[in-house]
């Protein structure tokens, strides 16, 4: 099979799950590695990152249309993530993923189990939190995720999910709208960075961004069609996806 359709195959599959419970970066960029292993590193992140913009856009957009966000919560989580990934991105250069992968893979299997356990976990809302705790809990792990991100990035849409229902008490449709949006505000510096240094492969990256963005638009508007529940089985999957990913890198690889 040609190589292109198989990555917008992968494209395709990355946004529609990316656009429910975030994760997509776990089925995309790997798919690029593995199929052009010719190619410097930072010329298949830069491809991967124009597709899966173009994907949290979409999904931003349609969630934008069915979702009320809480304004101030989305905002402190934006900029405070922004600036975490501009940190993170630095934070490359003194330490290395290999020493900060086993803390996060056993955190999501402490994740996975207690989402087993909990079945009710996100599936209404809570009684809203004081807005003095919002503000304090957002910028906190705001920050958090957006060096995550900047440093290693597999799953952010996914923790910003979990933070938001167990923190803010969202449940998990309103959670995956807003979770979009800042994942969506944390990947734009890295496109920017990745143009301007001329790591695109535009011949690839195109038609990939146009399979992302068909396949966030199902996924979204899936996500809004089956409620609670199913993003709930969609979550739990893609930490199970995770902690299979991290094993790997941590055990085998």
């Amino acid at each position: 099979m040609n190589d292109l359709l198989i990555l917008c195959l992968f494209a395709f599959l990355a946004g529609f799950i990316d656009s429910i419970v975030g994760g997509g970066g776990l089925i995309q960029t790997p798919a690029l590695l593995i199929t052009m292993p010719q190619m410097a590193v930072p010329m298949l992140m830069g491809t991967a990152k124009i597709s899966s913009i173009a994907g949290s856009t979409m999904s931003s957009i349609q969630y934008a249309r069915q979702v009320t966000f809480q304004k101030k919560t989305l905002t402190i989580t934006i900029v405070a993530a922004i600036i975490g990934a501009f940190l993170g991105a630095r934070l490359i250069n003194y330490l290395q993923p290999t020493v900060v992968k086993p803390s996060i893979f056993f955190l999501l299997i402490l994740v996975f189990v207690y989402m087993l356990l909990k079945k009710d976990f996100g599936q209404s809302l809570k009684t809203p939190i004081a807005e003095s705790k919002a503000v304090l809990y957002s910028s906190l792990f705001g920050f958090s995720v957006g060096v995550y991100d900047g440093f290693l990035g597999p799953g952010t849409g996914s923790f910003l999910i979990l933070f938001f229902v167990s923190a803010i008490g969202f449940d998990f449709l309103l959670a995956s709208a807003h979770a979009k949006v800042v994942n969506l505000a944390t990947n734009i510096g890295a496109v920017i960075y990745f143009i301007a240094s001329n790591n695109v492969l535009w011949a690839i990256a195109l038609p990939m961004a146009f399979c992302n963005l068909s396949g966030s638009y199902l996924g979204s508007k899936l996500a809004m069609l089956k409620g609670n529940e199913f993003i709930r089985v969609f979550f739990l999957g893609v930490i199970l996806l995770m902690i299979l990913r991290y094993g790997y890198d941590i055990f085998i690889k």
